[in-house]
């Protein structure tokens, strides 16, 4: 039997402040991730500033920028080269006219692999996210990394299996998800942090693969990010995991090989019947 290793770090901490601030700080863990070993590195969603989708609000379109020459993507592309990490990066991405929430997939080596749009765009009291993104145009991808074939997300897509599943079915090893998420404005007493991490574990046990959460933290405006960032093993285990308002990292390894064997014998996939789901294919359920 063959061992085939993977050495995966999360990222938590406050992005409330400048560009320049969030991504220095986030350099420095991903760095501290990396001089644990990590290969993988999994930073939150739209880290360079605050999460600005509280509101609808024009000015915030200012903050958007095309995938070509953007800096903090060049900066990460360097990054992920000096210390041969693969680092995934979120950002607010403006294509001519379309706007997009955006996960860039960065190699080992500081390739650009390609980019992924989020699919599934939220729209709420405090995460109006459809003023701002159209729905991705990109389907749901799995890139060949450096350090494995790698399944990524962002936040909101998170809690729908059928995203989970057609990366599983796509090849994914592992699942990111980049994400920013926290208080309910309009219900101060709707804490979502448990139900946000059985979803995600949900997908783990499911399809018999690792899953990676990477949130914020801190009051932004009167919104307050709950962190509590993990790493879920195929079993639904929490590997690893952080607290609310806990900055840091965390480092976790695993036999991808021994996965693969796990996934197969519980026959998840062997039992599938796609010629009876055809109502997922439909808005209503109606075939």
């Amino acid at each position: 039997m063959t061992s085939e290793h993977l050495t995966l770090g999360i990222v938590q901490c406050a992005l409330g402040g400048s560009r320049e601030e969030n991504v220095a700080r986030v350099e420095g863990l991903v760095r501290e991730a990396a001089g644990q070993g990590a290969r993988l590195v999994v930073t939150p969603e739209l880290l360079e500033g605050p999460y600005f989708c509280r509101e609808e609000k024009d000015a915030f379109f200012e903050w958007a920028r095309p995938a070509e020459g953007n800096a903090t993507l060049e900066r990460f592309r360097a990054l992920a080269k000096e210390l041969g990490v693969v680092l995934p990066f979120s950002f607010f991405e403006r294509a001519g006219n379309a706007y997009y929430n955006t996960l860039a997939m960065i190699d080992a080596d500081g390739a650009l692999l390609g980019t992924y749009r989020k699919s599934h765009i939220p729209d709420g009291p405090g995460y109006e996210e459809k003023f701002y993104f159209r729905p991705g145009d990109t389907g749901f991808r799995v890139f060949a990394t450096k350090a494995g074939a790698v399944g990524g997300a962002v936040c909101w897509d998170q809690w729908f299996p059928e995203c989970a599943r057609a990366l599983a079915l796509g090849g994914a090893d592992v699942l990111l998800y980049p994400t920013a998420i926290g208080s309910e404005p309009a219900n101060p007493s709707l804490d979502t942090r448990d139900r946000w991490r059985r979803a995600m574990v949900g997908h783990a046990v499911s399809n018999v693969i690792p899953v990676a959460a990477a949130n914020r933290i801190g009051e932004e405006d009167g919104q307050l990010f709950y962190g509590s960032s993990f790493v879920a093993g195929p079993d639904g285990a929490f590997l690893a995991e952080m607290g609310r308002e806990e900055t840091g990292i965390r480092v976790v390894t695993l036999d991808l090989a021994a996965i693969r064997r796990e996934r197969a014998s519980w026959g998840f996939f062997r039992d599938r019947r796609p010629d009876l789901y055809g109502s997922l294919m439909t808005a209503d359920g109606r075939l």
